[in-house]
């Protein structure tokens, strides 16, 4: 099967041969560390990895692992691709833009730090998406009064009253609950709204707000916004959350990760439950000393799982509390 992006390309140029199709190639790659899901950056943590298809590159997927193996010396593992599209060039219709994104897991490696590209926390990056303390004061103190405002000085009452819905719903305010899967959502509406520092750039506004969140170059905060939604409710159905993990782990381990990922806790008792019930783990015989309690049992994913089921997946117990 024609790779997604080729497909998306030959659709839009049809069978003229006087267009060219330029297309980049940007990588998510996503590991969790001590606690904190992290994103491979470059440009001083200001871009993903990215760089052009060439003809060199076999196919798309070749093609980007070289250009993440070439900016920053780390290999990647299990990547599956994000989104595409497609644009012509504003400048007339001889040139079409393709952007390919994908998603890639990973483990950090523990090295020396690297002027050319480094781990940062997408936190940073979306600081009001982290619920595992509570509701981020980020929330309640900036951003709420600030749509809310955005939302009422619409000069139309419908579009007063449309945005006023969305930002609810995104942002779970009045009868609806946070889901931690709109991360998208979120940060277009905190760009309608001119809240994020990409919908100011290059404006003169005059004195500088202070906008939370650390920026990126062209939209790859949007790209990065995208792979998080994905990557959260892909925990949910499919256990990929192990191409995160080490070899061998505890069981608390595991919970820390995929409490990292949703931003939310998730209930102790019922999340082991649920792993043990869909057989996702099994025993090493192996055991972790921990810090003022008894050892704890190591386990490692039971591969056999994949081909038992065509779906499985950690089921989040997220907790409303």
């Amino acid at each position: 099967m024609q790779d997604k992006a080729i497909q998306a390309a030959k659709h839009l140029v049809g069978n003229s041969r006087s267009q060219i199709v330029n297309a980049d190639l940007i990588a998510v790659v996503i590991a969790v560390t001590n606690g904190e899901p992290r994103s491979l950056t470059i440009e001083q943590a200001h871009a993903l990895p990215s760089g052009p298809l060439e003809l060199g590159h076999r196919s798309l997927q070749s093609g980007l692992r070289a250009w993440v193996e070439r900016q920053t010396g780390h290999p990647l593992g299990y990547i599956e691709q994000l989104y595409t599209f497609a644009d012509r060039d504003r400048t007339g219709d001889e040139h079409v833009q393709i952007s390919i994104s994908y998603l890639g897991l990973t483990r950090e490696e523990q090295a020396e730090r690297s002027a050319t590209h480094g781990w940062r926390s997408w936190y940073d990056y979306f600081p009001w998406e982290d619920h595992r303390a509570g509701v981020p004061p980020v929330l309640p103190d900036i951003l709420m009064p600030r749509l809310l405002a955005w939302a009422g000085d619409a000069q139309d009452p419908n579009m007063s009253h449309d945005r006023r819905q969305r930002v609810a719903y995104a942002f779970g305010l009045d009868d609806h609950d946070w889901n931690e899967e709109l991360v998208l959502q979120r940060y277009e509406l905190l760009y309608e709204a001119a809240l994020v520092e990409e919908a100011v750039r290059g404006r003169d506004n005059g004195s500088p707000r202070s906008i939370p969140g650390r920026p990126m170059i062209a939209d790859h905060r949007r790209i990065l916004a995208t792979a998080i939604a994905r990557l959260r409710t892909k925990i949910k159905y499919r256990p990929v959350v192990f191409e995160l993990m080490p070899p061998a782990f505890t069981l608390l381990q595991l919970q820390r990760t995929v409490e990292a990922l949703a931003g939310r806790l998730v209930h102790k008792q019922n999340f082991r439950r649920l792993i043990e019930q869909q057989d996702l783990v099994e025993e090493t015989g192996e055991t972790m000393s921990a810090t003022g309690g008894r050892p704890a049992k190591r386990f490692r994913f039971r591969q056999a799982i994949l081909a038992e089921r065509a779906v499985a997946g950690t089921k989040l117990p997220l907790s409303r509390t």
